[in-house]
């Protein structure tokens, strides 16, 4: 190609890129004589941003392909979203019916916890469109109110049954005392046994007011340093009488001089709530063994049985209100079901816990963990085992 030629491809090409650069020019005059504004890339609204950072629930932004713009801490946290898109299915249902109407989804909807496991959580689940393109999730967690609801309602049935069962009790006997006034001894049989139920309602009530008082926020309201020794001392000696009735040998031991901050009276409780159960549950001439030992800066007061043990399903419930492991057993020694769990909201109240190691047929082993309360100027003292049980099996922990 001879010289002429190149000059005019080149000539050519330097006439459509002026063209398109004219071609520009004027559709951009035209955008700003008429003001049209640009199409940027579609935005959350700033007010929009700031309302849900400031909302406890999960809160969660999709765009037009229902994909996750924004997303809060707690909806990650509840497992609502995952890997940029929300996770539950009936969510997701509720996300497909509001895209076809654009009428807003308000329903309680039970999810899954997590992708393992058969956990699930209740949730308020509000999903509203907020712009021509995106949708809000708006998800409340009502998993825990809904089970203080069921504890609530629990609580009252329960209550209403416990009361009723003394109470019926004591008005047959009494009516029995009355066809039988002619019959001394009659009479004073009939009238042993309504001594055992009034005494068994009274402890009941007392049990009930007991775990209503600390089930109250703030509960402890006079804090002391109070002295392990002493708390033992006395919960095992209130113990006593019926360890005796049963032939029951009931020891302490272990660590001596610990203190604990809290309230001497509701320690006592908790201590002999476990050492009565201990004895309940144990058989003729066996023992009981109360130690105490540091952890760190942990006091661990332990209660060791030589009873019947606990199966491992019973384990997980032992400390709720009115369970009982044999109910039939509890009828017969006046228990309550309601002392383990005075037991935890004590240990609950004084920053601690409440755990339990057992075996069907090897007894039980319950221990109450509590900060200790230790003088700067004391020196360290070094661990020291728990009670001795003399033939019981060896302390076993459960922490």
């Amino acid at each position: 190609m001879n010289a002429d030629g190149w000059e005019l491809i080149v000539a050519g090409c330097l006439g459509i890129l002026v063209g398109a650069f004219a071609v520009a020019a004027y559709w951009l005059s035209q955008r700003q004589l008429h003001g049209i504004p640009e199409q940027p890339a579609p935005e959350l609204d700033d007010g929009l941003v700031r309302m849900l950072a400031v909302l406890r629930s999960a809160a969660v932004v999709l765009d037009e392909s229902d994909r996750v713009v924004r997303a809060s801490a707690p909806a990650y946290a509840l497992g609502l979203v995952r890997d940029g898109v929300v996770v539950p299915a009936a969510i997701r249902d509720l996300i497909a019916g509001v895209r076809r109407d654009g009428v807003i989804r308000d329903e309680e909807l039970e999810v899954p916890r997590g992708p393992l496991g058969g956990g699930t959580l209740l949730v308020q689940v509000r999903v509203a469109q907020v712009t021509p393109g995106h949708l809000v999730v708006l998800a409340e967690d009502q998993t825990q109110a809904r089970r203080l609801e069921a504890i609530r309602r629990d609580f009252v049935v329960n209550i209403s049954h416990e009361l009723k069962t003394p109470v019926g009790a004591l008005t047959l006997l009494a009516e029995t005392v009355q066809d039988a006034a002619d019959d001394p001894e009659a009479v004073r049989r009939f009238a042993g046994r309504m001594q055992t139920e009034a005494v068994r309602l009274s402890a009941l009530v007392h049990e009930i007011i007991e775990l209503s008082r600390l089930q109250v926020a703030g509960a402890l309201t006079e804090l002391a340093a109070v002295d392990v020794d002493t708390v033992l001392a006395e919960a095992v000696d209130r113990a006593r009488t019926t360890a005796d009735g049963k032939n029951v040998r009931l020891s302490v031991g272990g660590q001596k001089g610990v203190t604990v901050f809290g309230q001497h009276d509701l320690l006592v409780t908790a201590v002999r709530n476990l050492v009565d159960n201990a004895v309940a549950y144990s058989g003729e001439a066996s023992h009981v063994g109360v130690g105490v030992r540091l952890v760190g800066d942990i006091v661990e007061i332990a209660v060791v049985d030589e009873g019947i043990g606990i199966s491992a399903a019973d384990q997980e419930r032992v400390f709720e209100r009115f369970y009982r492991v044999d109910p039939a057993r509890s009828r017969e020694t006046g228990g309550t079901g309601l002392g383990l769990s005075i037991v935890k909201h004590v240990a609950a109240d004084h920053g601690g816990d409440v755990t339990v190691w057992s075996q069907p047929g090897r007894g039980s082993t319950f221990t109450l963990r509590l900060p200790r309360a230790a003088s700067p100027a004391a020196p360290a003292e070094a661990p020291a085992p728990a009670a001795s049980t003399e033939g019981a099996h060896v302390h076993r922990n459960a922490s």
